[in-house]
């Protein structure tokens, strides 16, 4: 069972970057798809970023795309979530999960996931 754990998060400025880090306490983490969310009070979990076990596949929704970039350092146990020009609507709790299939996009294909960091954009 991989447990995952985010940091990074707080308070910014529209416009502004932040960058968000999971930390992986497993000696298997080198082999698991690894995924962040987001979610806001009354919604679902929505999908914002995947990265394949040697960051040959990486994947970012679309409303994130030129933005955001996702990267991660199985040597360390770690991906970050970079985060840039950031708006109000990226206000949301952010997740790191970690999946044990490709191409999963989905809260629930996941098998671990962090406990979240919010991240706050003021206008």
């Amino acid at each position: 069972q991989i447990q995952l754990a985010e940091s990074g998060g707080g308070l910014v400025q529209t416009g502004d970057s932040l960058t968000l880090t999971c930390s992986a306490s497993s000696i298997t983490f080198g082999t698991y798809v690894m995924g962040w969310f987001r979610q806001t009070p009354g919604k679902e979990h929505e999908y914002v970023a995947a990265i394949s076990p040697k960051s040959i596949y990486i994947d970012l929704a679309d409303f994130v795309k030129g933005r955001f970039t996702v990267s991660r350092d199985n040597a360390k146990n770690m991906m970050w979530l970079q985060m840039n020009n950031l708006t109000p609507e990226d206000t949301a709790v952010y997740y790191c999960a970690a999946a044990t299939r490709p191409e999963s996009k989905v809260w629930n294909e996941y098998v671990g996931w962090g406990q979240g960091t919010q991240v706050t954009v003021g206008s």
